[in-house]
């Protein structure tokens, strides 16, 4: 059976009509994958409960109106199959964006389907690119139970790929992952408990960061206080606006390529955290909105 919705749900329906994904800037990406989750459930509904929450947004996004610059909401990648078929459906889904002009924002799922991802801009001819992530785990196990595709291990995936990067909020990690870290020469990050006692709101990425960045965020790298809508939360996150800050200061920094956010897992009936997770996207669109200038 397939995790895909019978009826799409559009971004923002109640307040603006569908754009043409060749004339929208922002192509908004439903991807409901959730196998290798290890401990809560529930990413699978994290899409279709952010589209429907976006409902209620406003369109002025308190600095501007990301919308009017076009947004398109994408068919959710069919997620029935095994997770090489998936991967690879991702991967054309977000190829397809790239060469219709327009950037994905892709909306998990766990956080395996970053990978598809990144592969869908290789696949595109985007080459010269680092990942900036926001997140509670390194997510850079070898493998985890034995699968080298699982969550847990996305983030090796990634920079098996020689593709650098620059991880945020970490707080939860193993010796392996501990030695990576260390031992990689593309590998930066600046943890949880350097950034939350103080309250750091931006960071400087290293003068040879690639000049574009495609940013992952992981709703568990935000504190359970903001968002206990997350499969594995662990203590000592984010906030709301130092995320928001830190994605600020990136965005001045380097072009946003597009962005993903993951592990979103609606708790029933409690819709704030559905409405929080469709304002935070919509806020991040707003913020490369504004810095695409910049660049």
């Amino acid at each position: 059976m397939s995790d895909t919705p019978s009826v799409k749900t559009i971004f923002l329906a109640s307040e603006i009509e569908q754009c043409p994904l060749d004339q929208a800037a922002f192509a908004i990406l439903p991807v409901p994958y959730e196998k290798t989750v290890s401990y809560g459930s529930g990413t699978a509904k994290g899409p279709e409960a952010i589209l429907k929450a976006s409902e209620q947004l406003e369109t002025w996004d308190g600095h501007s109106n990301p919308s009017a610059l076009g947004i398109h909401t994408c068919d959710a990648v069919d997620c029935s199959g095994e997770a090489q078929t998936v991967l690879a459906g991702i991967a054309k889904a977000v190829r397809s964006i790239l060469d219709a002009g327009s950037m994905p924002v892709v909306l998990g799922g766990e956080h395996t389907v970053t990978y598809g991802v990144i592969q869908g801009y290789l696949d595109a001819g985007t080459t010269d690119f680092g990942v900036v992530q926001i997140d509670a785990h390194a997510d850079l196990r070898d493998a985890y139970e034995g699968d080298p595709l699982s969550h847990a291990s996305v983030m090796k995936r990634i920079v098996d790929k020689g593709i650098p990067l620059y991880q945020l909020g970490i707080r939860a990690y193993c010796e392996e992952e501990k030695a990576i870290r260390e031992s990689h020469p593309k590998i930066y990050y600046r943890d949880a408990d350097d950034l939350v006692p103080t309250g750091i709101q931006g960071i400087q990425l290293p003068e040879d960061f690639p000049k574009k960045v495609f940013f992952t965020l992981d709703i568990d790298g935000m504190d359970p206080a903001v968002f206990p809508s997350t499969g594995t939360p662990v203590p000592g996150g984010l906030s709301w606006y130092q995320t928001l800050n830190l994605f600020e200061s990136v965005a001045k920094q380097r072009q946003i390529i597009g962005f993903d956010m993951m592990e979103f897992a609606p708790i029933k009936g409690f819709h704030a955290y559905d409405f929080a997770a469709a304002l935070l996207s919509y806020k991040l669109m707003g913020i490369v909105q504004r810095t695409s200038e910049v660049h």
